[in-house]
C-alpha cells in the first residue's frame, strides 16, 4: 500500500503525518528503526475519521510516551499512531474532576494525574507518580507500583476500535489481571474515569508523591537510557531477585547491560541496538529458567521488524 498517497487522499484529515519517520528518539531506550508513516491525530474526531477510512487489514500500531517500549531495528510497517500528551487542555491530555470522580485523557502523563489528584485531596492516585508513561499505557497493562494499581480506582474507560467505533468499558469489560487487561490489542484508549478512595490533605498526598519519587531515585537507575521494569514479577517472587540469583547483575551483550542498581532494568549504554537489548532480555529469561525453573514474562512491549 502507498501509505503517503492514502494520507494525501484524506482531505478532511487535520492531524500531522510523516513518512519514513524515525522512532528511536520517541522511546526511552533510544533504539529502533523507522515507521512507514507516523500519524499524530489532532483530536478524537480526527482519529475516528482516519480509522473509518483506513483498511482494516493494514498494519496499525499505537505508541504513547515510549517508556515501556522496545522498537526493533527494522522499524514498524504500516502506520504508527501517537497520541501526544501535550498541555492539560490538549485533545488527549487533560484532567478534571467532579466530586470524587476524576477523569483524564489517555495521552495524559501518569505523573500529571497523580499531581492533579493530590492538589484536590483525592486519595488513591499517588502510585501513578511511580509509573513512567501516559494513562493509555497504564490502562492497557493495569499498571501498578508502590501498593496501588489501576484496577483499584477504575470506574470506566472509553476506547475506539479499528473501525472508529467508540466503546464504553466497565471494569468487567477490562478483564483486569496482574499487569494485564483483556481489551482487544488494537483498540485505542481515549479516556478513563476513576474514583477517589477518600479525602486527604493535599500536603499529605504531595508528601506521598515525593516519597515515591525518592524511592524510585534510590532504587532505580536514572540518567540513562532504559525502558523501565523489564519483566513482570512472577507470583510469589521478585523478578530482580531471580535475575540477581542467576548471576546476571551487570551482565552485558554489546552495549546493552543489566543494571547493577536494579536487575530488572536493562540499559542502553549509548550504542546498543534493539537486538542487543532483546537478546539480553531473552538471555536473562533463559538463565533464570535454568537457575530457578521460573519463566519470566516480558513487561516491556516489543514490536516491529527484525533487520535481515
Amino acid at each position: 500500500m502507498d501509505y503517503l498517497a492514502f494520507f494525501e487522499s484524506l482531505d478532511k484529515l487535520a492531524g500531522k503525518y510523516k513518512p519514513n519517520a524515525p522512532l528511536a528518539k520517541l522511546t526511552w531506550f533510544k533504539v529502533g528503526g523507522n515507521a512507514d508513516i507516523l500519524f499524530e491525530p489532532k483530536d478524537v474526531k480526527d482519529l475516528q475519521y482516519f480509522l473509518q477510512h483506513y483498511p482494516s487489514d493494514m498494519p496499525l500500531t499505537l505508541i504513547g510516551l515510549g517508556s515501556n517500549l522496545l522498537i526493533r531495528d527494522g522499524g514498524i510497517r504500516g502506520v504508527v499512531i501517537r497520541l501526544r500528551g501535550g498541555s492539560l487542555t490538549g485533545a488527549f491530555s487533560y484532567v478534571h474532576h467532579e466530586g470524587d470522580i476524576l477523569s483524564a485523557g489517555a495521552g495524559t502523563p501518569d505523573m500529571r494525574v497523580a499531581k492533579y489528584a493530590a492538589k484536590y485531596g483525592m486519595d488513591g492516585f499517588s502510585f501513578l507518580s511511580g509509573i513512567p508513561g501516559n494513562l493509555g499505557g497504564a490502562l492497557r497493562m493495569n499498571a501498578g507500583a508502590f501498593g496501588g494499581e489501576i484496577s483499584d480506582i477504575f470506574i470506566s474507560a472509553k476506547a475506539m476500535d479499528r473501525k472508529g467505533k467508540i466503546h464504553q468499558l466497565t471494569s468487567a469489560d477490562m478483564g483486569f489481571a496482574y499487569r494485564h487487561t483483556s481489551v482487544p490489542a488494537d483498540w485505542i484508549f481515549l479516556e478513563a474515569s476513576f474514583k477517589s478512595l477518600g479525602n486527604l490533605t493535599p500536603s499529605l498526598l504531595e508528601s506521598q508523591i515525593k516519597d515515591i519519587r525518592k524511592k524510585r531515585e534510590e532504587s532505580q537507575p536514572k540518567g540513562v537510557y532504559t525502558g523501565g521494569s523489564t519483566f513482570a514479577n512472577p507470583e510469589g517472587h521478585k523478578a530482580w531477585q531471580l535475575i540477581d540469583a542467576a548471576g546476571l547483575r551487570g551482565f552485558k551483550i554489546g552495549d546493552a547491560q543489566v543494571s547493577e542498581k536494579h536487575c530488572n532494568f536493562l540499559l542502553n549504554l549509548g550504542q546498543a541496538s534493539a537486538k542487543d537489548i532483546e537478546d539480553l532480555g531473552e538471555h536473562i529469561r533463559s538463565k533464570v529458567k535454568e537457575n530457578s525453573g521460573i519463566e519470566l514474562r516480558w513487561e516491556i512491549r516489543r514490536m516491529g521488524e527484525y533487520t535481515k
